[in-house]
């Protein structure tokens, strides 16, 4: 049975007059009988009694009044569903993030973007920066929030979002740790934590670059792949690190917090994707992000 067909039932129905029905549709008469002559056959029974002078509904077509009026807005939500689906606005969307971006970018950005579409479904995950861009090579994830630089093929494409200057992390309990004003050469002989190269190895690399121009080389007691597993580590002596400055949103306790010189690199968090792989919900969570302002309070 054709949708056209049941339009063509509901147009007699109301009208009552084959004449009116056909100009209300902008087909001929003919047109129209022919539609309801095939309707009658599809369904098996007589919907109409028509003679030369009046039209009405049998038993029948009263009851496919309410059947079809069913079945045309049930038919039209599913056309509306695929037509917002064809531009994102139905879906889902894997979303991964380190652990920094759940801190600072996720919260406003997954707001936002639930209250302007809510038929996506959002799916997190907290994955690491090397573990995300393999889950993006292997379409396994829509977006990723992670740090850059990274080293990727061309077809990962990343997008700045945030930028903000790195900190030192001193034990409460060391020495140096009463000093206001404390600069990175003073630390040439401490312990360093450092963030695990193989998990992010431009973040790492980045690092590294700011101890080396202080004119040293960090002595590394211990590696990390997490940012509350890097704070934890200095808050229980075991070393100093650098870490972005968003780190303040994690808890702090028992770590003191100094600033580095102005001329030092500052820290990304870039949105990435797989240009080969972006569906439309990815579009507009790409478009969104692009558009909004993260501060770190």
């Amino acid at each position: 049975m054709e949708l056209k067909h049941l339009r063509a039932f509901l147009a007699v129905a109301q009208e009552l007059h084959f004449g009116r029905a056909a100009s209300s549709l902008c087909i001929s008469q003919p047109a129209l009988s022919l539609q309801i002559r095939a309707l009658e056959e599809e369904v098996g029974v007589r919907v109409f009694r028509r003679d030369r002078r009046t039209t009405s509904l049998t038993p029948a077509g009263l009851i496919l009044i309410g059947e079809a009026r069913e079945i045309l807005a049930r038919s039209e939500q599913a056309f509306q569903r695929v037509r917002r689906a064809a531009v994102g606005q139905v879906g889902t969307l894997r979303l991964a993030f380190i652990s920094t971006a759940a801190a600072l970018l996720v919260p406003p950005l997954v707001k936002s973007f639930r209250e302007l579409y809510p038929d996506v479904e959002v799916e997190l995950r907290n994955v690491l920066t090397a573990d995300q861009v393999d889950q993006l090579l292997d379409r396994k994830l829509d977006v990723g929030l992670l740090r850059t630089p990274i080293n990727a093929p061309e077809v990962i494409q990343t997008t700045v979002l945030h930028r903000e200057p790195f900190v030192l992390l001193i034990p409460a309990t060391h020495p140096k740790a009463t000093k206001r004003s404390l600069r990175l050469e003073e630390l040439h002989d401490a312990n360093f934590v450092m963030y695990t190269r193989k998990l992010a190895s431009g973040f790492h690399d980045r690092i590294l670059g700011i101890i080396n121009r202080a004119g040293f080389s960090p002595h590394v007691v211990q590696e990390a792949g997490e940012m509350y597993t890097l704070i934890s580590l200095v808050a229980s002596g075991l070393g100093v690190a650098i870490a972005p400055a968003s780190i303040r949103l994690h808890h702090t306790r028992g770590v003191v917090v100094r600033s580095l010189p102005n001329e030092v690199p500052l820290s990304e968090i870039s949105l990435a994707v797989n240009s080969s792989n972006l569906s439309p919900c990815a579009q507009l969570f790409v478009d969104l992000a692009k558009k909004t302002r993260f501060t770190a309070e």
